[in-house]
């Protein structure tokens, strides 16, 4: 056999049985022939990205709606003990939440740049020591203590990022401890273990920021711009790049990334919000005082991030919320001396069965009742 003809023959071998039916029913118009036959079953439907971005806005415009109607409908207790609280909480325990869950770093020095922030608004601001408060104006002492709380939480991570694991965590365990009995010592400028009380919240318009309604408002949309701030930059370069860093530091330095620069900056970007969270405390409490940056307060923060799930931004206002609900009643089962002991309970409890939180249990919930939405 010649070349041409073993060519000729190879080109020409009958196709399939089902490759002639799809060819010669594409022939006569009845399927497209750059159509492929669909490999899901019928009977399953998959959601296309739209469908799911538009469920996604849809509960977050119920969950807004809800929280902007709250306070109308809710009692001054639960307005401003309750969900005035859990959202202070809530944005000081997503500071924590954010180092730990995207960036490796379990720090519990945040209530300590808390601190940093709230005294600097007693200091600079009004108060009824007035002889240690100089009497700025509020945005201008609110302003002041930010910044101050991220200068300190930058050299905090400047001491800290060198370390990993349960040295991170002694570390700033020591910082705080150290800044508590600073601040319980020092009378000059700390006023000693009194603190400062009286300390004047803002007034806008004949609207005292510290009555219920507004002092909600307030910390809902510093809590919603926290909220949203940590969602986008967990998605930008930098936030990839620093969870890149959490799963593994070496390889991220091997590909020419300055490790050490991107946690102290996530620390720096803590503070920020930690610092915010600190001069809304100093608003609701109308005072600061040692025992508010006391190791007690350290642990509660780790709580509230824990509770509510790390690797959520959502988490810590969750945790914040039930840490706050229990802190409230708790005591009408069992006295108030044991509070601590069923926090304790509860953190454990959540450590040992739901290592992602509250939102973990959600979620395996969801998977359970829904399989098709389990992620």
């Amino acid at each position: 056999m010649s070349a041409n003809k073993w060519r000729h023959a190879t080109s020409t071998v009958p196709a399939p049985r089902h490759d002639r039916a799809a060819a010669s029913a594409a022939a006569k118009g009845k399927i497209r022939p750059h159509l492929k036959l669909a490999t899901t079953p019928a009977s399953v439907k998959t959601p296309s990205a739209t469908s799911l971005r538009r469920m996604q806005a849809l509960r977050y415009a119920v969950v807004l709606v809800a929280l902007v109607v709250y306070p109308w409908v809710a009692s001054s207790f639960f307005t401003f003990q309750v969900a005035g609280q859990a959202l202070v909480l809530g944005i000081i325990g997503l500071s924590l939440a954010f180092l730990a869950g995207y960036g490796g770093m379990v720090s519990l020095s945040q209530m300590t740049v808390a601190g940093i922030a709230g005294y600097a608004v007693a200091i600079f601001g009004q108060s009824a020591v007035s002889n240690i408060s100089l009497g700025w104006p509020w945005w201008l002492g609110a302003l002041t203590g930010v910044v101050l709380a991220v200068v300190v939480a930058t050299l905090i991570g400047l001491i800290s990022v060198r370390t990993d694991g349960i040295y991170t965590i002694m570390i700033t365990l020591a910082i705080g401890v150290a800044m508590f009995y600073l601040a319980q010592q020092n009378h000059t400028v700390f006023n000693g273990f009194q603190g400062f009380s009286r300390v004047t919240a803002p007034v806008i318009g004949g609207i005292s920021l510290r009555d219920p309604v507004p002092f909600f408002y307030v910390a809902l949309a510093l809590g919603l711009s926290a909220y949203a701030a940590v969602k986008y930059l967990v998605r930008a370069p930098f936030g990839m790049a620093l969870q890149g860093v959490r799963d593994n530091a070496r390889r991220m330095r091997a590909l020419g990334f300055d490790v050490t620069a991107h946690r102290v900056a996530a620390h720096a970007f803590s503070g920020l919000i930690a610092g915010i969270g600190g001069v809304l405390l100093v608003w609701y409490n109308a005072g600061i005082s040692p025992g508010t940056i006391g190791a007690d307060a350290l642990i509660n923060i780790l709580v509230v991030a824990v509770l509510g799930g790390m690797r959520h931004p959502i988490g810590p206002f969750i945790g914040a919320l039930v840490f706050v609900l229990l802190q409230n009643f708790a005591i009408d089962l069992i006295d108030r001396e044991r509070f601590n002991l069923v926090i304790g309970g509860a953190f454990l409890l959540i450590v040992l069965f739901s290592p992602d939180g509250l939102l973990g249990l959600w979620h395996r919930a969801r998977g359970y009742l829904h399989p098709a939405t389990k992620r």
